[in-house]
């Protein structure tokens, strides 16, 4: 059962510590970098991604439209769990767009790169920086990579494509955790396409059969917290079973499984705790950890 939760605020780059029973909330690091969006703690380091310093068009206000975050210049990041030795993972310029960010437990980061269509991985040293799955960036904002998860126990990786803001085209898929032989990124025979016309699908996680997601699009379906059964190869996904909802734009998910409960951070700076049904902790009601006055993007726990 964890006693703290990891979060990350978007701006300024913060990686912060929220103690579950109070809500306390302290700095880990002062300075992630510019917009930072993934985070995971692997074999005792804190890992995340950032999606780099976008443009703006002035045009378009201060809205979330008006940032252009196609330059190649996100990246993943390391520390220690006291916060010293802070590292680049992968060379600068290696990441278009770094959003959510799993890890398979033994020491292989998983990404994904929104504007670079793709989804990368390298182990915690930098080592093995592969692409996994590259799409063609001529298919525009339906073809971006958001959330990461893997099943090693079954050798799969599943990522959402989540589509045009609010546009009800958001997707799930799934392949191997390797390229099959002799195939590359770009062109796969193993990808299975298992939920289509979802609102809005960000985040990832599995657990005993079932793919957990978060959903920042429009309600009924969107910014919810969302499971369903991990279905047979050669069948598409059932439709999903919403767990909880009412977020102000849903982003990061940690599953603390032990204890039955999901964590759901959202961009109006909220951080939920969610009893999973039929889990140790499904007698409890919802209740909010911390309310905090800016964007709060990935999540991990502690």
């Amino acid at each position: 059962m964890w006693n703290e939760l990891l979060a990350l605020r978007a701006v300024p780059g913060q990686v912060l510590r929220v103690s579950i029973p109070d809500g306390r909330v302290s700095t880990l690091v002062e300075d992630a970098g510019p917009f930072p969006d993934g985070l995971i703690v692997e074999s005792g380091t804190v890992c995340w991604t950032t999606m780099g310093a976008p443009e703006t068009d002035p045009a378009k206000g201060r809205s979330e439209a008006a940032l252009d975050f196609s330059a190649r210049n996100g990246g993943v990041h390391a520390v220690s769990l006291d916060g010293s030795g802070r590292r680049d993972v992968v060379p600068a310029g290696s990441v278009t767009t770094g959003k959510q960010l799993a890890s398979d437990g033994r020491g292989t980061l998983y990404w994904g790169d929104r504007e670079g269509c793709r989804v990368s991985r390298a182990r915690t040293d930098g080592t093995g920086l592969t692409d996994l799955v590259v799409n063609d960036p001529g298919e525009g904002i339906a073809a971006q990579c958001v959330g990461v998860a893997v099943d090693p126990a079954r050798g799969h990786l599943y990522w959402t494509q989540k589509g045009p803001a609010k546009g009800g085209k958001g997707r799930i898929f799934r392949a191997g955790l390797d390229l099959p032989p002799g195939e590359s990124a770009e062109r796969r025979s193993d990808v299975e396409l298992l939920w289509d016309g979802l609102p809005e699908p960000i985040d990832l996680d599995v657990h005993e059969g079932r793919l957990y997601w978060t959903d920042r699009g429009a309600p009924p379906g969107g910014n919810t917290l969302n499971r369903a059964p991990l279905p047979p190869s050669g069948r598409t996904g059932d439709a999903p079973e919403i767990l909880a909802s009412g977020f102000a734009e849903a982003i990061g998910l940690a599953l603390d499984a032990g204890a039955g409960v999901a964590y759901v951070s959202d961009l109006g700076g909220h951080v939920r705790a969610v009893p999973l049904p039929g889990g140790p902790a499904s007698g409890e009601g919802e209740r909010e950890i911390a309310a905090l006055p800016f964007p709060v993007n990935g999540i991990t726990g502690l």
